[in-house]
Order: structure tokens, then sequence, then C-alpha cells
């Protein structure tokens, strides 16, 4: 128990200053300073459409960092012909990547112009605090 306990020791205070602010400004005797006035989301679409574009953000996102990491890994080879080949497979997988990302945004775009639906292309919406 003393082992794990001088393990997570050093974390100790630092989780404490993450923790105490919030609940200290959380209430103030029995009134909650923190307003609730953020609208709830009621309706499942928003949800979905939030949720595809999240995903198809963050996948461009990680399929860029991989086509930046393999290209580094390329120039710092220097010559080796594994780290090469390493580098190359992991730059054809980024690219690879991109292209399906590409042709998914594609095929949504294309559903949303000949169903004139709403998938990706509507208005984002970030809650926000009342006045």
């Amino acid at each position: 128990m003393q082992k794990h306990l001088k393990k997570f020791f050093p974390f100790l205070p630092t989780a404490i200053a993450l923790i105490a602010p919030a609940a200290a400004l959380a209430v103030v005797g029995s009134e909650n300073i923190v307003p609730n006035t953020i609208a709830p989301i009621n309706n499942i679409v928003t949800v979905i459409r939030g949720i595809i574009r999240f995903i198809l953000v963050v996948a461009f996102i990680i399929a860029f960092i991989m086509l930046l990491i393999g290209g580094i890994r390329w120039i710092t080879a220097g010559g080796d012909e594994k780290g090469v080949a390493g580098a190359r497979n992991m730059i054809t997988a980024a690219l690879i990547g991109l292209v399906v990302i590409l042709v998914a945004y594609a095929i949504i775009r294309l559903v949303e112009i000949f169903f004139k639906v709403e998938i990706i292309s509507g208005p984002i919406q970030i809650p926000q605090y009342g006045d």
C-alpha cells in the first residue's frame, strides 16, 4: 500500500489544485454561482451531425500528422533501407487515409445535394452561456 501511495504522492498536490477551485466556485452557501443556461440538445440529428463532423476532422488531422511523421522519419532515416521503407509505408498509409476521408466527405456532400438534406453542411452551433 505504501509503495502505491509513494508513487501517487507527487501527483496529489496537482490533483488537489485542479479539483479545489471547481469545488470552491461551484456553490457559495446554497446559491449556485454557475448559471445553468446552456440549452439541452433535444435533437438527435444535431448530435449525429456533430459526431460526423468531429470524426471527419479528427481523422483528417491524424492522417496529416501521420504524413508529417512519415516525412520526418524518411528524412532522419539516413539511408537505412529499413527506415526508408518504414517511412514510405507510413506516408503511403497516410495518403490512402487522406483519400478515404476526402472521398467520404465527397459522398456525404453528394447525398446532401441530391436528397436536399443537411448532414454536415448545417451551421455550427457552439453552446454558450446566457446573457
